[in-house]
Order: C-alpha cells, then structure tokens, then sequence
C-alpha cells in the first residue's frame, strides 16, 4: 500500500540541479509446487533481515516491498534494484516460496489474509472486502524537491503525464488466470479506493491539506497516510511520490519509470522557477485518459490528457520524452530512454508479454516464467529489457 513512508524509501534533494530518487517495489510470494500466492511474508521478512535487508510487509500476507536507499544517479538506483530483488528472492527462497513481480495475482483466491499489523487490522476492519482482495503491487518512485509546498506544485505539472506512464508500466494484464483485456488490471482494481486515481489540482499546500483533513473526518481514510493518489507529497518528507506504475516484471524496467520520473520532476521544478503555471486540468479528463492507459496499455490507444485528443500510446510517449528531454539530457539518458521507449513500441511491456505468454503455455508455466524474470541472474548491471524472443 505503500504507507509506511519509510526514509528507506524517499529521496531528499541533492545540491545538484538533478533531483535524488529512490523506488519502492511490491512482489507477492508464491509457492514453486502450486504457484499459489503464499502467506509467509513474516517469516520472508524476518529472514531477509538476517541477510541484511530491510524487507517491508504489506496489506496482504501473501507481499512484500523494497525500500531502495536515497539515489543520486539511475545506475545506482539500478544497482540497489538488483541486489534488493537478488536478497529478497533468497528470503523466499529460504522459506519455500519465490518472488513474484507482477501488478496483480497470476493465480489463487479472489480475498487474501491481511498482514497482522494493528494498522492493516485496521484496515480490514474499517474496508472489509475491499482490503482483503487488495493484493495488487506497484512501483513507487520518490523524486527529491524542497518542500511541500514545492511539492504540491510538482503534482500540478506532473499529473497530466500519470496516464503516460500507466501505459508503459502496465504488468497486471492476466488476474485469477484470466486474461482481464486490461492492460493494467492493477489501475482498474486500486480505483475502488476513495482516495486512488489521478489527484484534484490544489492550487496551495493548505487547500492540499484540508481536502486530505476533510476525508479523514469523513472516515474515508483512517489519516492522511492513506491519500492514495497517483502522485502526492510524501506524508512527512520533502518529496514527490509517484504511484500509478504497475511493479515491472524486470529492474531495469523500473530503473527507466524512475528515469522518467526523475525527469517529469526536474523538468516541473524548471517551470515552476521560471512562474510557469502548471495546466489545470480536470480531473474527469485525467480519469478517462488513466482508464484507457489500463485498458490498452503501452501498444495501444491513449487520450492525450490536456487536448483530450485520442492518440496512440506511442505518441503519448513521445510527447513526453519531448517534455523532458532537456532534464534527460542534463543526466545524459535521453538517447538510453529513447532507445528503451522505441523497444516498448515494439515488443510491449509486461502485460503484453503476460499475454503472450498465455497463449502459448499453461498458467503454471507463465507463473514460473514471471518468476525467472523477477530476478536477474545476469551480473549486477547486465540486466536486459524485454526479450521477445524468449517466449516465441
């Protein structure tokens, strides 16, 4: 859920022009003879801590997340990716289960057990049904500014770009071993929440925090921890916090949503010192524009959400690599992006792959494929995108 808001997972801004960044990651534990998700992420946890990494529970007992260290540049963001994904996969492991990184359930029940925490007992108390199917995983990424007030305003500029991203990052196409025709089933079912899509426009950080006061009074959050919005200011450090990716099947994809989103901040802090406004559009035509990225995805349609114009996802990318190619450039990534982003238009993402995949296996042999491609047996760096060849 992403409600811990742990120093592990954030990143305060670094003296240079270019903002830190760090990256959360969900995956849920299977087990390798039924590929059913498993209930043992306390006992994953605990033996994680023994191997030196500080491995976070989630609302179902059957997750868990990574908090990467504050990153000042993508190649160490990637390195930590790998090597939290290489010890937490041993933890499972070591306890009769493996590591999954998909954004929804390949298999097993439609409700889960919640983790036994006084905050998601909670929960489950407070959103019954709701939170116990709530057994979803996305990729969150911090990207460092000065304050929240600068904050509020980086979501301004950046949240007409969220639906962009949801196309890419899709990974959550194949539920229940159903195929949903949902690119991003993830999006569709984390949109149930009172609090979960794309955020309203505030125009000051006290118009922020008195809409998030007024839900809480209403009893629709238990507190402001719970303001799920697809992008928000951290709960209590200085960054901006990402949520509408899908947890991508490989680290070196997250490493490029947390290049991109990087950029979306640095490239919006750029306007703001030079009084650019952020365009204030409605939260109706950000939630068409996010509904069709979940449901097509990266080689699908999309809506370009300031024109409403329906347009191919591809272009929508392209527009924002245009958006943010002075802050690319700045970090000397915009030619490994644009080479990155030309591949997705062609092989797709993880939910194309999941797609593919089903077609041409049972659902125990994708499960076990996803699980190959969670964690990278390549030396630490080496790490490939898609190979679409793999599973042809």
């Amino acid at each position: 859920m992403g409600a811990t808001c742990s120093t592990e997972s954030t990143a305060g801004r670094h003296e240079s022009t270019t903002p830190t960044v760090g990256v959360e990651e969900e995956f849920i534990l299977v087990d390798p003879t039924s590929w059913l998700p498993s209930t043992d992420n306390v006992a994953v946890a605990e033996t994680a801590s023994t191997l030196g990494l500080d491995l976070q529970l989630e609302l179902s007992r059957c997750q868990v997340e990574t908090n990467s260290p504050v990153c000042h540049g993508i190649d160490e963001l990637r390195t930590h990716l790998i090597d939290m994904r290489r010890l937490a996969a041993k933890a499972a492991e070591l306890n009769g289960c493996r590591l999954l990184a998909v954004g929804a359930p390949l298999s097993g029940p439609s409700r889960f057990e919640i983790s036994d925490s006084p905050r998601y007992r909670r929960m489950g108390e407070r959103f019954g049904a709701l939170a116990a199917e709530q057994s979803i995983c996305g990729c969150h990424i911090h990207v460092g500014v000065a304050d929240q007030v600068q904050a509020v305003q980086v979501c301004n500029h950046v949240r007409i770009w969220l639906p962009a991203l949801l196309a890419l990052s899709a990974n959550s196409r194949v539920h229940q071993g159903v195929d949903t025709d949902f690119a991003s089933w993830r999006a569709i079912q984390w949109s149930r929440w009172p609090v979960a899509g794309p955020p309203p426009y505030f125009e000051t950080t006290g118009d922020f925090d008195t809409a998030v006061a007024k839900m809480v009074d209403c009893g629709v959050m238990l507190d402001k921890r719970m303001a799920y919005w697809d992008i928000r200011p951290s709960c209590h450090l200085p960054t901006v916090e990402i949520r509408v990716c899908d947890v991508q099947p490989t680290a070196e994809d997250a490493a490029l949503l947390a290049t991109l989103g990087r950029a979306l901040v640095a490239t919006a802090l750029r306007a703001i010192d030079r009084g650019i406004e952020a365009p204030n559009i409605s939260l109706e035509s950000l939630r068409l524009a996010t509904w069709v990225s979940a449901k097509e995805g990266v080689l699908g349609a999309s809506i370009d959400p300031i024109t409403s114009q329906r347009i191919s996802a591809t272009e929508l990318l392209h527009r924002l690599l245009i958006h943010v190619r002075d802050s690319l450039d700045e970090g000397g990534e915009y030619a490994s992006v644009e080479s990155a982003l030309q591949l997705k238009s062609v092989t797709g993402n993880g939910s194309d792959w999941q797609q593919r995949t089903l077609r041409q296996v049972c659902l125990r042999e994708l499960i076990a494929r996803a699980v190959q491609r969670t964690v990278p047996t390549a030396p630490t760096g080496t790490d490939t995108h898609d190979e679409p060849t793999t599973d042809q």
